[in-house]
């Protein structure tokens, strides 16, 4: 595919609208990774191409020539027509991209940064094209070549500071198992593809092993993790004639599962369907730059077309006429422009991967700063996402620590999630459990061992009940209202203390919750936990609101609801069950621990998976928008002086403003532009400014 052809290529797509500030950000930029490649490649082989011939276009115009003082040392018979051939070539070439661009934005009525461009390189290309062919007045190729060259570049650095495609539907697909164990009729197994599997079939799922699709256990119990999909932070029981979702983990039993549904009728494949529908269905937003540019493109045609008719009409000839009307035109472009937001948003890029943030939408990050609602998800999110102990309550003489080695001298012989909460428990304590022999399952009540002589037990609410033992202990009701898990230690039959395990808030989420709320904004929980397990949360991370028990495709649906309110919602997520409801929001925001499909459906990735870092997306946001405006104002504030001056008004005390003057003006602005934009390395979220200030009472 030649260069021309792959530009229409990207082009055709809207791709303009993903370059730079003639584009117009949705998520279906995220489908094109390659693309998105093939295109930052050809803006840079156009910039070096049109660089390169920069050089001598002006070291051949006669206005530079002027300013270095080099026109005997650098003219030459037909010089001006290889000054035509080079700027040809830079003109079709090098503005290609801005040539089509502005095609592009006349047809959506839309004119922008491409229009500008383009209308201010083609005035530029023609006018001294008329004048190589006999037209009396001065070329401009000088002035078509720079800008050329800066606005290639200024597309060149954005796209490049920005992720270009999402991978959210391939990270779906991933998590199916490729191959299944399937039963043949003499029970014998056969490895077959998935994609093979029929409803009807039976096949084997070891211990750790994802579940191929959707069906129903005909044989063996296990305790299935499906936290990825349906955002139920416990493993849960199964066991015959339970249902189990594709991509969910096998636990410690072995499975025999019938195959139910397949294909686009499994769990799976809808939530992939509902990720399309939301990337499809984003807004298209215009950026900063490129409504700046649409103004100016306005006042450049109404300006313009003023001077000449204005000159033409005091009497003054049509070559002078049509200068001062092409000079406003070429300078109502200023370069500054095509960097003012390029530079920012690679500046803020970086700082924000300094910070532990990966922006994969810019439009969506600078949308952050006027987020009126923080949606979080709960597992793995605001929780660690781990079964853990919560609460330890003794009872009769027993200190607490002594329950917890009991305990976990009988769970560590086990393997259940419950188990593995205790131990951890017990290794967080730095205890030394003691030695347990003779261990046993109680099935559906918990495990029993002799330790020490005595018999020790842990065991289910139920299995009180069964044995008629009552424990009145308002905390332990207090904590199964919450919707914890509780289990019991009894020795020789008597309760020794109850242990309370849940999802662990993690301790960072409370910082995040209170930095959040101090900007003014409202912080929710979206969870497919129960509602005692998530008013639980809620209450102790002090959240405005919850919603439980809420399925994947309700978790979207629990967006748009608050969107359809007028508020700005950003959704904090980190699982599959979590894709849907962030590419539905208007900030999607994956914690990067997570799954790949959170990760790829989300506009910003946590890479440090610190929810404080949503505070920080937040003032980074903030400080950002900042600083474009401010470069905005200095890349085309001149226009204000300029314009005028360019047009003539102070033609009648003598001054008439050259190009050259002009093109200082311009180089001064960029310069500043691109100081500002630096400045912005100075930001400090506001956790690391309270750090430094501690730091500096400790030392004073």
């Amino acid at each position: 595919m030649s260069d021309d052809s792959a530009s229409d290529h990207a082009h055709h797509r809207d791709a303009d609208a993903h370059a730079h500030h003639g584009s117009n950000h949705d998520h279906s930029g995220h489908q094109g990774g390659h693309d998105h490649g093939a295109m930052i490649a050809d803006f840079r082989r156009r910039f070096w191409v049109s660089l390169v011939l920069t050089v001598p276009i002006l070291l051949l115009s006669p206005m530079i020539q002027g300013f270095l003082g080099l026109e005997a040392a650098l003219a030459f018979p037909g010089d001006r027509y290889l000054l035509f051939a080079l700027s040809i070539a830079v003109f079709f070439y090098g503005g290609r991209p801005f040539l089509t661009g502005l095609v592009s934005e006349i047809r959506q009525r839309a004119p922008g940064m491409m229009t500008l461009i383009a209308l201010a390189i083609s005035v530029a290309f023609l006018y001294s094209s008329a004048v190589v062919l006999g037209l009396s007045g001065r070329v401009f190729f000088w002035e078509l070549a720079t800008l050329v060259d800066i606005m290639l570049l200024g597309h060149w650095i954005e796209m490049r500071s920005i992720m270009g495609a999402s991978g959210a539907l391939q990270a779906l697909v991933k998590l199916m198992p490729a191959t299944a164990h399937r039963l043949t009729d003499d029970d014998e197994t056969e490895d077959v593809r998935v994609d093979a599997l029929q409803p009807g079939d039976r096949v084997r799922i070891k211990p750790g092993e994802k579940v191929p699709t959707d069906g129903v256990i005909v044989e063996g119990r296990s305790n299935v993790n499906e936290s990825l999909l349906t955002g139920e932070s416990k493993p849960v029981s199964k066991g015959q004639d339970d249902e189990v979702i594709g991509g969910a983990i096998n636990g410690e039993g072995s499975l025999i599962v019938e195959i139910k549904r397949t294909g686009e009728a499994s769990y799976l494949s809808q939530v992939i369907e509902m990720v399309k529908q939301a990337q499809a269905s984003r807004s298209r937003t215009q950026d900063l730059a490129n409504r700046a540019a649409a103004w100016l493109t306005y006042i450049s045609l109404t300006v313009g077309a003023i001077t000449l008719v204005t000159w033409l009409i005091l009497g003054y000839a049509f070559d002078f006429s049509l200068e001062r009307m092409v000079t406003v035109m070429v300078i109502t472009c200023p370069h500054a422009l095509g960097l003012a937001v390029p530079l920012v948003v690679a500046v803020s890029t970086s700082k924000a991967a300094r910070n532990g943030l990966l922006i994969r939408d810019r439009a969506a990050f600078e949308r952050a700063r006027n987020t009126d609602v923080f949606v979080f998800d709960k597992t793995g999110t605001l929780t660690e996402g781990r079964f853990g102990v919560s609460d330890v309550v003794p009872l009769g003489d027993f200190e607490t620590d002594r329950v917890v080695a009991l305990a976990a001298a009988l769970e560590s012989l086990s393997e259940h999630p419950i188990a593995v909460g205790i131990v951890a428990e017990s290794q967080k304590r730095s205890l030394s459990p003691p030695r347990a022999t003779d261990f046993e399952n109680l099935t559906g009540e918990g495990v029993q061992a002799r330790v020490d002589g005595d018999t020790v037990r842990i065991v289910s609410p139920g299995h009180l009940d069964r044995e008629g033992i009552e424990i009145d202990n308002e905390q332990i009701e207090r904590l199964a209202d919450q919707g914890k898990t509780v289990v019991f230690v009894l020795i020789d039959g008597q309760p020794a203390g109850a242990i309370a395990l849940s999802d662990i808030v993690r301790e960072v989420s409370r910082e995040a919750v209170e930095r959040l709320k101090a900007m003014g904004m409202q912080c929710m929980m979206l969870t497919g936990d129960s509602r005692p397990v998530a008013q639980a949360v809620a209450d102790e991370l002090g959240l405005d609101d919850f919603f439980a028990e809420v399925m994947p495709d309700q978790k979207a649906t629990r967006i748009r609801e608050l969107k359809e309110k007028g508020l700005s919602v950003a959704m904090v997520g980190d699982g599959v069950n979590d894709a849907p409801a962030l590419t539905e929001a208007d900030l999607g925001i994956a914690i990067g621990a997570g799954t790949d499909v959170a990760v790829e459906s989300a506009d910003i990735v946590l890479v440090n998976s610190d929810p404080r870092d949503v505070a920080t997306i937040t003032e980074l946001s903030a400080a950002t928008y900042r600083k474009m405006i401010q470069n905005l104002w200095w890349a085309a504030g001149y226009n204000i002086v300029a314009i005028p001056l360019a047009a003539g008004v102070l033609y009648g005390v003598g001054f008439l403003m050259p190009p050259a003057l002009g093109a200082a003006v311009m180089s001064v602005s960029t310069i500043v532009v691109a100081i500002n934009a630096k400045l912005l390395d100075r930001f400090q979220p506001a956790e690391a400014k309270e750090d430094q200030s501690q730091a500096s009472a400790t030392t004073a």
